[in-house]
């Protein structure tokens, strides 16, 4: 059996929702998991506000987050406009990652909240035991259309995830500076390592992203996804096989070996990606406008300092009643303007 990655806590159901707005939505539920880390719960907020706004399917969230967590987010969708999601609240057991993740020594905090949870998108049927199929969505993505378009995905037989290829991607037209072998299993994993060398995997195969995908979870089940990437998270501790050269990722480079030439595509409209990986404008605004999907993966968050199209993103952010999360570019403009 797999690991099983949540808590003992039980599990938040919040199915309050005035039956007309239950009656306008389509009753296919479409499960969306996303996870919620306390220092970027802002950036959750926003993608599952755009999501439910574009949509009039029945979308029920699955929000992952760890115990400390869960009263400042139960607050946050029960005391704003949020209040009529219907979402679920699951509790992330770090424990699961025992032996499976490397941890420096040096450091007194080595996985923080936001790197733990990085890793439930492995999980997925243990999230959703009852669905056929879900949506992962990473924190730092707004949606602009029908969430059911990408649930709709046609995933091919015998595969259990469809990503958004780094070469054919729309958004990698434009080159990043210094990126090197980024799009490329070379950019991730370590070929000078026999293991993978074994693994037959020809290195200059286009990697995939990670952060937004579709999942048959029967197929998922059926082929022990979770087993296999845990299976590569624990060999990576013993031998070291992830590159160093993109630092950072830790959750791409088992989905890579475990998904090699065995996942369907999502269409590149759906992960417009790399928003976050200089302050400077790298798209169109006519361009930005027609994604299906805008997600700021890179240092450059929308809630930070200094953004791309911040002004989209922020659009959709619906400010915290507990007022822990606050957006710093907002704090950083009131406090010149003194």
């Amino acid at each position: 059996t797999d690991s099983n990655p949540l808590g003992l806590q039980p599990i938040d159901f919040i199915p309050a929702v005035p039956q007309r707005l239950m009656d306008e939505r389509n009753d296919k539920e479409i499960a969306v998991v996303i996870a919620a880390s306390e220092e970027r719960l802002g950036g959750a907020i926003a993608a599952m506000n755009s999501i439910y706004h574009n949509t009039k399917s029945n979308v029920v969230f699955y929000i992952v987050t760890l115990n400390d967590t869960v009263d400042h987010l139960r607050l946050w969708l029960s005391n704003t406009a949020l209040k009529n999601l219907r979402y679920r609240i699951l509790d992330f057991d770090p424990r699961v990652l025992e032996g499976k993740v490397q941890v420096d020594p040096q450091k007194a905090d080595p996985l923080k909240p936001v790197r733990m949870l990085t890793f439930a998108r492995f999980y997925l049927p243990s999230l959703v035991p009852h669905a056929e199929k879900a949506i992962y969505v990473d924190d730092d993505v707004v949606v602009q259309d029908d969430i059911l378009e990408l649930y709709n995905t046609p995933l091919k037989p015998g595969h259990a995830a469809a990503f958004s290829d780094d070469c054919d991607s729309t958004t990698n037209k434009v080159a990043v500076r210094g990126a090197g072998n980024q799009y490329n299993y070379i950019g991730f994993l370590d070929y000078k390592k026999e293991t993978i060398r074994k693994l037959a995997m020809k290195a200059n195969t286009c990697s995939f992203n990670p952060g937004v995908f579709v999942a048959n979870l029967t197929e998922w089940k059926l082929q022990n996804i979770t087993k296999q990437l845990e299976k590569w998270m624990t060999l990576n501790v013993a031998e070291e096989l992830y590159s160093r050269t993109l630092a950072g990722s830790i959750t791409t480079p088992p989905l890579l070996i475990v998904f090699y030439k065995q996942h369907s595509s999502i269409d590149p409209m759906w992960n417009v990606r790399h928003l976050g990986s200089s302050a400077g404008k790298r798209y169109s605004p006519q361009f930005v406008k027609a994604a299906k999907l805008l997600h700021w993966n890179g240092h450059f968050k929308p809630w930070g300092r200094t953004a791309s199209y911040a002004e989209v993103w922020e659009k959709w952010y619906v400010p915290d009643p507990t007022g822990k999360f606050s957006l710093i570019r907002r704090h950083s403009e009131a406090y010149e303007a003194k």
